[in-house]
C-alpha cells in the first residue's frame, strides 16, 4: 500500500504540483486498501478450501477399511479443538468429513484441488499429509487399505518419490509406535530426514536444519498455512526432531 501511495503521489506531483501530490497519494492509498482487501479475501477462500479438503480426504481415508472407528472420530473432534474451530467453521469441517465418507466422494478430484492449492508450496502439502497420518493412526492399527490409500493420496497431491518414502517411514512409526532404536526404526528416521544411512554427520545436521527451517510454523504461516493449523505444523517439526535425535543416539551423538 505504501508503494502505491508513493508511486501515485510522484505521478501527481509531476502532473499537478503539490495539489496533485496530495490527490495522487490519496488515490494510491485508496487503491492499496482495495487491493489488500481483495488479496485477504482470496487468501481466506484458499485457506477455507484447504481446510475443507483436509477433512473430506480424512473422512475418505478413515472409511478406507470399511468403517470409521470411534478413535478416528475422536481424532477428528480433537483436531477441530486443536485448530480452534468453532461455530460455522466446525460445522463446515464436520460436513466435509461426512462428505468424504460418502460412496460418491470423488477422491481424485479433491486431490487435484489440493495439488493446485499447494503446487508452489510443497511444505503445505506435507502438512496436509501429516494430518491424514494422524487420523489413520488413531486406532493404533494400520489397515492395508489405509496404507494403500494414503500413498494414493500422497501421489495425488503431487508428492515426489522422496516425499512418499518419508510418508512410508512415518507410517511405519505410527503402526509400530516405536520409540526405541531398533534397526527398522533407525531406517525410518533416515527416511524422515530424507538422507541415506551413509550420510556424513555434517550433511545430516544440514538436512535436519533445512527441514526444521522449512517446517517452522511462522514460515508456513507466511506461505498461506491457516493459523488454525499451527499446532499441526509444530507436530511435524517434533517428528523431524525425534528422527534426528534417534540417529544421533545411534551414532553416539556424533552428529
Amino acid at each position: 500500500m505504501l508503494f502505491l501511495m508513493i508511486i501515485f503521489a510522484l505521478i501527481g506531483l509531476a502532473t499537478g504540483g503539490p495539489v496533485g501530490l496530495l490527490i495522487g497519494g490519496g488515490l494510491g492509498w485508496w487503491l492499496g486498501k482495495r487491493l489488500s482487501r481483495r488479496l485477504n479475501l482470496a487468501r481466506m477462500r484458499i485457506q477455507e478450501g484447504f481446510l475443507e479438503s483436509i477433512f473430506s480426504v480424512m473422512g475418505c481415508l478413515c472409511q478406507a477399511d470399511g468403517k470409521v472407528t470411534d478413535g478416528e472420530l475422536d481424532v477428528a473432534e480433537k483436531l477441530f479443538d486443536q485448530m480452534h474451530l468453532q461455530g460455522e467453521q466446525r460445522a463446515k469441517a464436520r460436513a466435509a468429513f461426512e462428505r468424504g465418507r460418502a460412496d460418491n466422494f470423488n477422491l481424485d478430484a479433491e486431490l487435484a484441488t489440493v495439488n493446485r492449492l499447494t503446487q508452489r508450496q510443497p511444505i503445505l502439502r506435507q502438512v496436509f499429509i501429516q494430518v491424514q497420518l494422524t487420523a489413520i493412526a488413531a486406532d493404533g492399527v494400520l489397515h492395508p487399505a489405509e496404507h494403500e490409500m494414503i500413498l494414493r493420496v500422497a501421489r495425488g497431491v503431487g508428492c515426489s518419490d522422496a516425499e512418499v518414502q518419508q510418508i512410508e517411514a512415518m507410517l511405519h512409526g505410527a503402526a509400530a509406535n516405536s520409540q526405541g532404536a531398533s534397526e527398522e526404526a533407525l531406517k525410518d528416521a533416515y527416511r524422515v530426514l530424507g538422507v541415506s544411512e551413509d550420510t556424513s554427520d555434517a550433511e545430516l545436521k544440514k538436512a535436519y536444519r533445512r527441514l526444521m527451517s522449512q517446517n517452522h510454523p511462522d514460515k508456513l504461516a507466511g506461505k498461506g498455512l491457516p493459523d488454525s493449523m499451527r499446532d499441526i505444523a509444530q507436530a511435524r517439526t517434533s517428528e523431524i526432531g525425534n528422527a534426528y535425535e534417534r540417529i544421533r543416539e545411534a551414532r553416539g551423538s556424533g552428529a
